[in-house]
């Protein structure tokens, strides 16, 4: 019977049993499949509850981005509009605007509470 994970070796043996079953030819709508499905959506959220991870740093995030993209930090001026405006936000001189954080999320598509953190 599946219950939720509240320990570290609970998890550990739930990851054992999803390997196990990710060995198998599962059929789809099968009562292993949804066996998996119901312990990876339970795995994930003890992980996501116990390794929280920090926020991105806005600037990390738009570096991390661009290279994702393989785009330069030219490229960065052209989605921002000023080749000045770029300097001044990686050198942290300057603060995103909210029309920054617009063109950002929908050009580079980096989320939008990535971008609207303190730095």
């Amino acid at each position: 019977m599946l219950k939720p994970i509240k320990t570290n070796q609970a998890c550990e043996q739930a990851l054992e049993r999803v390997y196990h079953l990710m060995q198998k030819n599962i059929k789809p709508n099968s009562k292993e499949s949804d066996e998996l499905e119901i312990l990876s959506i339970l795995i994930k959220e003890y992980e996501s509850n116990v390794y929280k991870l920090p926020k991105a740093n806005p600037i990390a995030a738009i570096k991390f981005r661009l290279e994702q993209k393989n785009m330069s930090e030219k490229d960065l001026a052209i989605v921002l509009g000023y080749r000045s405006r770029k300097s001044e936000i990686l050198s942290g001189k300057r603060k995103l605007s909210l029309s920054m954080i617009r063109k950002l999320n929908e050009v580079l598509n980096i989320p939008a509470s990535s971008l609207i953190q303190a730095y």
